[in-house]
């Protein structure tokens, strides 16, 4: 009896197994070229790249030998027949840190406006190299080896990193230290991304089993801090808390008389969201908008971006689950909606915590290696 009982257990594990024997390459095999800028485009270039590739976020691109490598690391792209260095990947540029650059309060006029068509004009014309550094994720330029394991790369992703290179055609005798730095050269590189991860975990959810029918509150994806900015929160004000907290997305939530101040976070939980002021949606900023967008409420902004035609009228849309929904209803809806975060409310409508790309990458990663333990 115990022995048919353990060769039922261990025919049920036999798909987990085979998931966790994926690797990187098995997440990147369809993804497309590379997408990047050269350190000499202006902001206004970069931001029309951001928008014309869909992206949030975009490498830079610099002649080798100039530069100092995002995170004292040295990416290199060389040429597949010579080996010759043919570029230096010098950092990422987001959305996020163009439109905060522009509505730094050094770049404004006294009454809180950008300072005029011409000022703008003149801040569009700075080269993107320029800004690299000015945040966290602008300087953590990510590598990963396309025979990472899955639950090795799950365990970068868990811990915030959204985004990493991934060297393809590359040896690894192209991998050494030259002094402090990490220097690696490979002929292309492919973006791996945490909704990569995200979206390759819904595909194999046959595999994962009851690690995706779990709700989120017992597998542990559920993160019960959650910030948030009010419907009196102007647009620049809204992208400073963005940036400060190093968040890419915070709920907008009903004024009350217990907020005070509404150029800061406040504390989410228990409140009313009524929209979703994202990163993301900064990729409908067109230039010639940003005039007249940055001074609105964050309110007022998502309504004008649901009337856009690149978000076909979803930015202004809650995406929300309840605190006993299961981990693959919350994966559906991130993989269909293309979110990057999923807001828990409760019986009443009122916040009571958030599911991230990390969460859900941690959660599921805990979850594999507990089942592997046992079996």
């Amino acid at each position: 009896m115990q022995q048919r009982k353990d060769e039922q257990e261990t025919t049920a594990a036999k798909p987990t197994l085979r998931f966790v024997e994926k690797t990187v390459k098995d997440v990147v095999v369809n993804k497309g070229r590379l997408a990047e800028v050269p350190y000499t485009a202006t902001l206004g270039d970069t931001m029309n790249a951001l928008v014309a590739n869909r992206k949030t976020a975009l490498p830079v691109a610099a002649p080798p030998g100039q530069w100092i490598g995002a995170g004292g690391s040295m990416i290199l792209e060389s040429d597949k027949q010579t080996g010759a260095v043919r570029k230096h990947y010098i950092g990422m540029v987001t959305m996020l840190d163009i439109v905060a650059y522009i509505s730094d309060d050094d770049n404004q006029t006294v009454g809180g406006d950008v300072g005029g068509d011409a000022n703008l004009e003149k801040k569009m014309m700075v080269p993107v190299s320029s800004i690299i550094g000015r945040s966290f994720e602008g300087l953590s330029l990510w590598t990963l080896n396309p025979n990472t394991s899955i639950l090795e790369c799950m365990e970068i992703f868990s811990k915030g990193i959204h985004r990493a290179l991934v060297p393809m055609d590359s040896q690894m005798e192209n991998v050494q230290l030259q002094g402090v730095e990490l220097v690696e050269s490979a002929s292309s590189y492919k973006m791996l991304t945490q909704m990569d991860l995200v979206k390759f975990l819904s595909d194999h959810a046959s595999e994962l089993g009851e690690i995706l029918s779990s709700s989120i509150k017992e597998i542990g994806s559920l993160n019960q801090n959650v910030y948030a900015i009010t419907d009196q929160t102007k647009v620049m004000d809204a992208i400073k808390c963005l940036k400060t907290a190093m968040l890419n997305a915070v709920p907008i939530v009903e004024s009350s008389n217990d907020i005070k101040d509404h150029t800061q976070l406040v504390d989410g939980k228990g409140r009313k969201p009524i929209g979703t002021f994202s990163a993301t949606d900064l990729r409908g900023c067109h230039v010639s908008a940003l005039q007249t967008w940055l001074p609105l409420s964050a309110l007022e902004f998502t309504e004008l971006v649901s009337s856009s035609p690149l978000f076909a009228a979803k930015a202004k849309e809650i995406v929300s689950c309840r605190p006993e929904s299961a981990l693959s209803e919350v994966v559906e809806k991130i993989v269909s909606r293309h979110v990057h975060r999923v807001w828990v409310v409760d019986q009443q409508g009122l916040l009571a915590g958030v599911v991230s790309l990390t969460d859900i990458v941690g959660a599921v990663r805990v979850s594999l290696l507990s089942k592997i333990d046992v079996m």
